[in-house]
C-alpha cells in the first residue's frame, strides 16, 4: 500500500519566488525567512518521497472568476507554469502522476466529492513557489506531483470543515492504493493576510500561532470556523487556511503525528508566513 510520510504547510507568497530568482535569500529582508527551510529540505532528502500531493489555490492562471471549481485535481503527465504578472520566472515543467491521480478521483466520486478533473492545466505560484522552496534550483524533477486546487478567491467557498473532509478522503484514497509509493502532502498559502480594502496589511499573529498549535493534535477545532469568521480573524485571504486543513485532513488516518519543525515569520508581503512539518510513523 502507498504510505503517507507526512505533511508540510508553507506560504506561497509570489515575492518568495522573485527573491529566489534574484538570489536575495541572504539579504536582511529575506534571511530569517529562508533560514527556516533547510530542516524541511533535509527531511525530504532523507525520506525520498515519490509523490507530492499539493493543495493550493489558483490565483487566475488556470481558473478565473468566470469558472472557479470548488475542488479541482490534475490527472496529467505534466504541468506547466506561465507568466502570472508577478515577476516570477517561469519554472521547468512539473512531472505529473496519473495512476494515483485517477485512483483518487474515482475514490472521491464514490465518496460524494464531485470534483473537476483536469487532464490539462497550468499551475501557478500557489504550487510552484512551495515546490521550489522545498527543492531549490528546480531539483524537483524526481518527484511526481498531483496538484489539487481549492477555491479561496470567489464566494461561495468550501467551508473549513469541508476542506478538511476533502483532504481526509484523499488520504483514505492514498492508503487504499496498491503499491509501495511514498507520498507527502503539502498545504500552501496563508496564514493571516489582507491584501486590499480598509484592512489592507492586517495580520493576526496570535490567531496564526493558535492555528499552528491546533494543526498538530486538534485540527477539528479549526474546522468549526466559517469562512466569514476566518476573514474576520485572519483577513480576506486568511481563508487559505483551508489548504492547510486539507493537508492535515489527509493525515487524519495516520494516528498521532510528530511536529518536527515549525517557523513563523512576518512581515513578508504583509503576510504571516508559517512553515510546519508533521511526520507520520511511516517516516523513517
Amino acid at each position: 500500500m502507498a504510505k503517507l510520510l507526512g505533511g508540510i504547510a508553507t506560504s506561497h507568497i509570489p515575492a518568495i519566488g522573485v527573491a529566489m530568482d534574484q538570489g536575495l535569500e541572504n539579504t536582511p529582508y529575506w534571511k530569517e525567512f529562508f533560514e527556516a527551510y533547510p530542516p524541511v529540505r533535509d527531511w525530504l532528502y532523507t525520506q525520498e518521497p515519490d509523490i507530492a500531493i499539493i493543495f493550493y489555490n489558483d490565483h487566475g492562471l488556470e481558473f478565473f472568476h468566470d469558472r472557479k471549481p470548488t475542488f479541482a485535481m490534475g490527472a496529467a503527465a505534466q504541468y506547466e507554469n506561465a507568466d502570472e504578472g508577478w515577476g516570477i520566472a517561469e519554472i521547468p515543467p512539473v512531472t505529473g502522476e496519473t495512476e494515483l491521480s485517477w485512483h483518487i478521483v474515482n475514490h472521491l466520486i464514490e465518496h460524494d466529492f464531485d470534483i473537476t478533473v483536469c487532464q490539462e492545466m497550468k499551475v501557478d505560484h500557489g504550487l510552484t513557489v512551495p515546490l521550489t522552496l522545498m527543492w531549490p534550483g528546480h531539483k524537483y524533477g524526481h518527484v511526481k506531483v498531483i496538484p489539487v486546487a481549492i477555491n479561496c478567491e470567489r464566494h461561495p467557498m468550501p467551508k473549513p470543515s469541508r476542506s478538511y473532509a476533502f483532504g481526509k478522503a484523499i488520504g483514505d484514497a492514498v492508503r487504499s492504493f496498491a503499491g509501495d509509493q511514498k507520498v507527502i502532502v503539502m498545504g500552501t498559502g496563508g496564514l493571516s493576510h489582507q491584501l486590499d480594502g480598509q484592512r489592507a496589511g492586517f495580520i493576526n499573529k496570535p490567531f496564526d500561532l493558535y492555528c499552528m498549535d491546533k494543526m498538530v493534535d486538534e485540527p477539528e477545532l479549526l474546522t468549526c470556523y466559517s469562512n466569514y469568521e476566518l476573514v474576520e480573524k485572519a483577513g480576506a485571504q486568511g481563508v487559505e487556511l483551508n489548504m492547510w486543513l486539507a493537508m492535515r485532513g489527509a493525515l487524519e488516518g495516520e494516528g498521532k503525528l510528530k511536529e518536527l519543525h515549525r517557523s513563523y515569520h512576518l512581515p513578508i508581503s504583509n503576510t504571516g508566513a508559517g512553515l510546519q512539518l508533521l511526520a507520520t510513523d511511516n517516516a523513517r
